[in-house]
């Protein structure tokens, strides 16, 4: 599959394009295309900034225009936060980089064109897209950096390429409580406040330990939290113990 190309047109700083290279090889993208830089290049600020994802600089692609680099692609989006008087679908980037991942599936390349810091991409460079890529931001303060939107773009991509799971219970070197264990842990606290007289009036002690048994059911302790609670009922009893037996 052939990932997206991330086009930086007309770009002023180095340090923002040494930040967009490290963006995008975080998120696993390499192929960078460079239209017109600036400060001319190569350029040693993009370099230091870059650090690690400084071979993504050596190995992009240098263009006197947009035309040029984006010869070889079949397909284009324009990132923008201004409204522009073209028609054109305006997709967000998610539903940009679905598109892109089809497309790259079935053997086609795809660019992604990101305009100069200061005043984004002109009008001319958009009329040369397939489709704009926008995003709900500020309307008072809507200036995305160049690193900041090749992150939001790089990171959608991975999002689409790499099955991640929304959400990760990291259990430390320990596990999930057997129900068992939950089932016991529940008994040993029922046993506690059975002596310490919670439940109470006797009409209503039923749905109190049937909700007691829920709340365990639902918190899906690990073995060590398992452990942990009986050892706060025991030492709760032995001190209880040892105040009875003093005050006896």
């Amino acid at each position: 599959m052939i990932e997206p190309a991330f086009i930086l047109v007309r770009p002023q700083m180095g340090e923002n394009i040494g930040a967009a290279a490290r963006a995008m090889l975080n998120f696993g993208l390499t192929r960078m295309r460079i239209v017109a830089p600036r400060d001319g290049w190569p350029n040693p600020k993009a370099v230091a900034m870059a650090s690690g994802a400084g071979r993504l600089l050596d190995q992009a692609g240098l263009f006197p225009d947009v035309a040029a680099a984006i010869g070889d692609c079949d397909y284009v989006f324009a990132t923008t936060a201004r409204p522009r008087e073209l028609v054109k679908p305006i997709v967000t980037p998610e539903r940009a980089m679905e598109m892109a991942r089809v497309m790259a599936a079935e053997g086609k390349k795809v660019g992604v064109l990101f305009g100069p810091e200061r005043a984004g991409l002109e009008n001319e460079d958009v009329a040369l897209a397939n489709a704009i890529v926008t995003v709900p931001v500020n309307p008072d303060f809507p200036s995305l950096n160049l690193g900041q939107c090749a992150l939001l773009m790089g990171y959608e991509w991975r999002r689409q390429t790499v099955e991640v799971a929304p959400e990760v219970m990291e259990l430390a070197r320990t596990e999930f409580a057997a129900r068992v264990e939950v089932e016991k842990l529940a008994d040993h606290f029922e046993e506690r406040l059975e002596a310490a007289g919670f439940f109470f009036p006797e009409t209503k002690a039923a749905n109190m330990r049937l909700n007691l048994r829920n709340m365990w059911a639902r918190l899906g302790l690990t073995r060590a939290e398992v452990q942990t609670f009986h050892g706060m009922l025991r030492q709760i009893a032995y001190r209880l113990r040892q105040q009875d037996q003093k005050g006896k």
